[in-house]
């Protein structure tokens, strides 16, 4: 039942949750997870320098943050060869998405994306009143020509495209978004995701001033802040001015904004935490393979991995597990959802993981 003074668009709407946290299914279960490899979090955690920097922040904890993040943006700015104007810095990449619907979609207005695509980008489009358009993913990938060709036929003022991808892990290279690009309506704006675009071989090459696309990073993946919620959106300067107008000036910690710009300058973990995650994609993989299945390969922190039927035995697999202690995730949409997705771990985690899959398996009924 809803609240009868609510707007009639949210009185429309279900209620509803795009990710179950893992620690609501704790509470549920009655017991703490002994693997958590379901959020896409970095187990291998922060750069002790970022944790230095936020236990010393937390002494000025009383004063607000600073609302520009001007030492953040500005590093970012040197680190990618931009201005600061084009910059904006919000509460992870779910708040600027957040932000970016709120700018662009009106009621009724049409947003593209791929069936089976970040639900948290589809929470906020429903949430305005926009109308989503799906297309389905193409052996596993997401369909930049599809979803160009579609946003042309609908009209779209928003396109979702994630690279690399989540909740598979696969990616396009550059050419193939820029070609993709040349074929996006000129009153359209592509939303580029790149959460995960440090464990990728290679960004995108789009002019920051090109006035088609927007693009989405964090510090909640490679840089193991998810806790601190610290993200970022370039593009060009006169779009970014207009967050300017709606988002919360002093919505980002004070002691995440310290904590970002201290991991950012720590070159040498973040290297370190790129080759813990490829040692343990190998290491998933290897893992599927002797259980019989096999691993879509991953240009991100986790690793989906396919279970050779259905969604059915795919969540039969996964709650089986979730049963032993070890929380994955999967994916939501046919035929993506035959897979299990399997975060980066610790060899610990990794261990779990292996001692159970072959029990999940049987369980399920293979």
């Amino acid at each position: 039942m809803s609240d009868t003074r609510t707007t009639r668009l949210i009185q429309s709407l279900p209620a509803a949750v795009p990710f179950v946290g893992p620690e609501t299914m704790e509470r549920a279960r009655g017991a703490p997870f002994a693997a958590r490899l379901g959020a896409n979090e970095s187990v291998f955690g922060p750069s002790p320098k970022a944790l230095d920097a936020m236990k010393a922040a937390c002494d000025e904890i009383w004063k607000y943050p600073d609302s520009t993040s001007f030492d953040l943006r500005h590093a970012l700015a040197a680190q990618n060869g931009i201005a600061p104007e084009n910059i904006v810095v919000g509460e992870g990449i779910d708040g600027l998405l957040g932000y970016l619907v709120r700018l662009m979609i009106a009621p009724g207005d049409a947003v593209v994306t791929s069936d089976g695509a970040y639900p948290t980008f589809n929470y906020h489009v429903t949430g305005h009143g926009g109308t989503l358009h799906k297309v389905p993913y193409r052996d596993d990938f997401e369909d930049p020509a599809a979803l160009m060709a579609r946003a042309a036929e609908v009209g779209a003022k928003l396109v979702y495209l994630a690279n690399p991808d989540n909740p598979m892990g696969t990616w396009h290279d550059g050419d193939a978004i820029t070609a993709a690009l040349d074929a996006l309506p000129e009153d359209a704006l592509l939303v580029l995701d790149e959460a995960y675009v440090e464990f990728a071989p290679a960004a995108a090459p789009v002019a920051i001033d090109d006035a088609l696309v927007i693009r989405m990073r964090t510090f909640s993946k490679a840089h193991g802040l998810a806790g601190a919620r610290v993200g970022y959106a370039m593009g060009p300067a006169p779009l970014i001015a207009e967050f300017e107008k709606i988002r919360n000036h002093f919505g980002m910690n004070r002691a995440a904004q310290v904590g970002a710009l201290a991991a950012l300058e720590d070159t040498r973990w973040l290297a370190h935490v790129q080759a813990k995650v490829a040692a343990a994609r190998e290491e998933i993989t290897r893992i599927a393979a002797r259980n019989g299945l096999s691993a879509i390969p991953s240009a991100t922190n986790f690793v989906s991995v396919d279970c050779g039927r259905d969604g059915d035995f795919a969540r039969a697999v996964l709650e089986a597990l979730g049963r032993q202690g070890v929380f994955v995730r999967m994916p939501f949409a046919v035929p993506q959802n035959r897979c299990i997705r399997i975060s980066c771990g610790t060899p610990a985690d990794l261990a779990l993981l292996a001692d159970a899959l072959p029990r999940a398996l049987a369980e399920a009924g293979r």
